[in-house]
């Protein structure tokens, strides 16, 4: 459910920076271009912002449907006490009547009644005796759930600080220490994996931004993050052909990576490579 609200935000996001694009390009075709990345950082500090929202709104509700659980269960405990105290009234309302009208003498009222109770009282604590036992289980796993969710949560907050502290960090060599602080809490984190290759390309470290983007690709080939700083990487290694191959995809992923391609200064050695000037500005034809 999160994902799908998530993508639904993005493609409003995308839709509405596109649009305004569009309509600032025929208002005025001479926009200055240092503008561009301003509208571009805009868009990410949403997204950003966006994604920290979502996890707020997971942490919370996880804490009201753990909440909603324990009420469940509290309310479970509660019938079963009322039903034990509700059938030892009806046995005393029959024995009752049964004293009143004579049918039986009081000895034989007690020793029935105690034969029957005490049978009744068998059966009824053996039956909540496996409801109980149910219950407990059912207690142990959703304990077990709450204390797995708390631990997601400290994760979350970890992260989100981690984040933050990469926005805040002026150097790459703190952004990639950030970086590597949310892989350790959560490996695998493809966000963060291009991320930390973006910060490798600010360090110089193009080899290495490299391997970082095709471990992304393995784990995710449609990654048009992954992509981009990947052809970023080879068009500072030289390999022109694949830098402009990857950028296609990235591209074709993403049409809002074109314009921030066309300012990107690690495609200085693709300028005047008419496949790559063909690729930015087939857009506008």
């Amino acid at each position: 459910m999160f994902k799908k609200i998530l993508t639904l935000i993005l493609l409003s996001i995308f839709i509405s920076s596109a649009w305004a694009v569009s309509q600032t390009k025929s208002a005025d075709s001479k926009e200055n271009i240092i503008e561009k990345p301003l509208i571009e950082r805009y868009i990410l500090d949403e997204l950003k912002s966006t994604r920290h929202d979502l996890q707020d709104l997971e942490r919370r509700l996880t804490i009201e449907i753990t909440d909603r659980e324990l009420n469940v269960a509290n309310r479970s405990l509660n019938y079963a006490e009322q039903t034990v105290n509700y059938f030892f009234y009806i046995i005393a309302g029959v024995a009752s009547l049964i004293a009143l009208f004579g049918w039986k003498s009081l000895n034989e009222i007690r020793v029935n009644t105690t034969k029957k109770a005490n049978s009744q009282i068998k059966q009824i604590a053996d039956s909540y005796e496996e409801k109980f036992k149910v219950l407990e289980k059912e207690l142990r796993r959703k304990t077990l759930r709450i204390t797995d969710n708390h631990n997601e949560i400290e994760k979350i907050n970890e992260i989100h600080n981690l984040w933050l502290r990469a926005q805040k960090t002026q150097t790459p060599e703190q952004k990639m220490e950030a970086y590597d602080a949310i892989l350790i809490i959560r490996p695998g984190d493809l966000e963060a994996l291009t991320s930390k290759a973006d910060a490798a390309m600010e360090l110089k470290e193009f080899h290495w931004a490299l391997s970082i983007c095709n471990r992304v690709l393995d784990m995710d080939n449609t990654n048009q993050d992954a992509f981009y700083q990947r052809a970023c990487a080879y068009a500072c290694l030289g390999v022109e052909d694949q830098a402009i191959d990857d950028l296609e995809k990235a591209i074709n992923g993403r049409s809002a990576l074109r314009e921030l391609a066309a300012d990107e200064a690690d495609f200085e050695n693709l300028r005047g490579n008419e496949t790559f000037d063909a690729l930015l500005t087939s857009n506008e034809n």
